[in-house]
């Protein structure tokens, strides 16, 4: 896929789709020509004609069509095989890029991968992980986003998921898992909290992780563990209020500073330092979430990032396609006897549109 000398490693080729971005395909263009400048190879779907020339290391493949904003995006996924975000998904499956990522909508890229790439074998759903930016350790939620309905097994699976990802990027050796309730307490949470915290409690003897119980929102950013386990309305809604929470506390640290000479004098001691701080906890920074559970590995972005934060994501990508961390994950998941076992003859689960609404996960089974 790229031009390498023999005996070299071949460069990963992520593939990237510029439609639905809230600032347009030339913004993720531009994050395309940011990337490839640290070395990135991209083969960017897109309308030509808005993207333009990005530059050298970004290959441009005109795809105008987008269902980024479809209401229903299994039936768009299907009916629209020119769409950008499934000739993105295709060229991943045909090998000729090694990952995927989508600057639209997270129905849209689901619906795309799970029909192109498949899931991994064994795996009941994908689930969209996102490290949290948190100063000083590392916190992994999941799902943020794919499924907004879930079941006990779904839960428990996202747990191996995630301790197994954590382990791979950020190697910790033994993470602790929590799930995400109202009440630490065994007895608190919804009915489906509480049957999946009976099965991991059962389960980690042997886990390659720590169950820690449950823990509430106010222990997400506490460090109280290293992975939190929802289903992807609740992570959604957390992550929102997390992003929202952060900005208006920085507005507000920025409105203090420029008030009185006497504030605007500490504001500029203070400036480095806050600088920082809002780079540590920065969502562009992280370059989004990561798509687990297909055969392949998926980055979302948030379709409001800037150029700065479609470049991350697009190094994110090549950097779990480097580390062949969708395998790894697998692997991890296989070893620790967490995957669904298929019987023999037994048809894959048809996909099916979650009745929850348009941004909801599909449902495989």
């Amino acid at each position: 896929m790229s031009g390498v000398c023999a005996g070299a490693p071949m460069q990963p080729v992520i593939a990237v789709d510029a439609n639905g971005a809230d600032l347009g395909p030339g913004e993720v263009a531009a994050g395309a020509a940011l990337a490839a400048e640290r070395g990135a190879k991209v083969l960017l779907f897109g309308p030509a004609e808005e993207i333009g020339t990005p530059g050298l290391g970004v290959e441009v493949v005109d795809a105008p069509v987008s269902i980024a904003k479809s209401a229903d995006p299994a039936r768009a996924a299907r009916a629209t095989p020119d769409a950008s975000i499934v000739q993105a998904a295709r060229a991943v499956a045909q090998g000729r890029a090694d990952a995927l990522v989508c600057a639209g909508g997270t129905g849209a890229a689901l619906a795309a991968g799970l029909f192109n790439i498949k899931r991994a074998k064994g795996i009941h759903r994908p689930a969209l992980a996102l490290p949290l930016p948190v100063p000083g350790h590392t916190v992994t939620l999941l799902d943020v986003g794919a499924n907004s309905e879930a079941r006990r097994e779904h839960l428990v699976q996202f747990a191996f998921m995630g301790a197994a990802l954590v382990g791979s990027v950020f190697e910790v050796a033994r993470p602790r898992v929590a799930l995400l309730s109202n009440g630490v307490e065994r007895e608190r949470g919804s009915a489906l909290v509480q049957e999946a915290h009976a099965e991991l409690l059962a389960r980690s003897t042997g886990a390659p992780f720590e169950f820690v119980g449950n823990v509430e929102g106010g222990d997400v950013l506490a460090g109280a563990a290293e992975v939190i386990v929802t289903d992807g309305f609740t992570g959604n809604i957390a992550l929102k209020l997390i992003e929202g929470v952060s900005s208006t506390v920085l507005g507000a640290v920025r409105q203090a500073a420029g008030g009185s000479p006497r504030s605007k004098l500490g504001g500029a001691l203070l400036l480095p330092s806050l600088r920082a701080f809002r780079d540590q906890i920065d969502p562009e920074g992280q370059g989004g979430a990561y798509l687990l559970g297909l055969r392949s590995l998926g980055v979302v972005p948030h379709g409001k990032f800037s150029s700065r934060g479609f470049a991350e994501a697009i190094l994110r990508a090549q950097r779990g396609a480097q580390e062949q961390l969708a395998d790894r994950t697998h692997a991890a998941l296989q070893a620790a006897g967490a995957l669904r076992s298929v019987p023999a003859g037994e048809a894959e689960p048809a996909f099916e549109r979650s009745a929850s609404g348009p941004d909801a996960s599909l449902r495989t089974e």
